[in-house]
């Protein structure tokens, strides 16, 4: 995982020197996760979450973003409104360290070098690589097994207004799909644990990212016109 915090720093080094126009700034909120243990709501922050983010604004309709992510997940049967899974009765405790990079596109035009107010809803995907840990459960217990690594499709919507000349600030919520089935310990790779495996096992897990952004913007002012 330091491989890929150094690998983000080295793309946003060439980015800067590079682009038109740029933000930068940071991510703080929650994550909650959605599979085979506990309760199934799709955006319920229960763990904090924070990350940094960077935009290379190509146009005021899109731009293209990377940002690093990290979080704890957590879940619990007892929280689930499913009776079987409260009898269950079982629990777990990971932690997923994203990369991710993708397009950001705007419902409206967003050009930071015009005066006046600014607002505009968007939606953003890419691809997401991140780091987990392959969990067990035995004896109604979680064990940890290894550090895996996985990919993911992030699907994300906000919006987002600028507070101050150089300042902007978003809210959003993005789910990522993921190719594991395995953060909660449900489906685990080692064939050793095979027996240990429960739930729906042709099921991928997710996690949710929801908070706010806050990125600086700097940079020439750009020339929105066709390459």
């Amino acid at each position: 995982m330091n491989r890929i915090i150094i690998t983000l720093f080295c793309i946003l080094s060439y980015a800067v020197t590079n682009a038109q126009i740029h933000e930068i700034g940071i991510f703080a909120g929650g994550n909650n996760y959605i599979g085979d243990v506990g309760p199934t709501n799709y955006v319920k922050p229960n763990e904090f979450a924070f990350g940094i983010l960077y935009k290379w604004n190509k146009s005021p309709r899109h731009s293209w973003r990377i940002s690093y992510t990290q979080g704890k997940i957590t879940s619990n049967d007892h929280d689930s409104d499913s009776q079987a899974r409260k009898q269950r009765g079982l629990n777990f405790e990971n932690s997923v360290k994203e990369l991710s990079l993708g397009l950001e596109f705007n419902f409206f035009d967003f050009n930071l070098h015009e005066s006046g107010f600014l607002l505009t809803p968007y939606v953003y995907s890419g691809i997401s690589y991140f780091g987990y840990t392959e969990l067990y459960h035995r004896n109604n217990q979680y064990e940890e097994d290894d550090n895996k690594s996985s990919f993911a499709i992030p699907m994300t919507v906000g919006i987002k207004t600028r507070i101050a000349e150089k300042l902007i600030l978003g809210f959003e919520a993005g789910a990522r799909y993921t190719f594991t089935d395995n953060l909660d310990g449900s489906n685990p790779k080692n064939n050793s644990f095979e027996s240990l495996r429960f739930g729906n096992l042709n099921s991928k897990d997710w996690y949710v990212f929801t908070g706010f952004t806050l990125t600086y913007t700097f940079g020439n002012k750009p020339c929105y016109c066709a390459e």
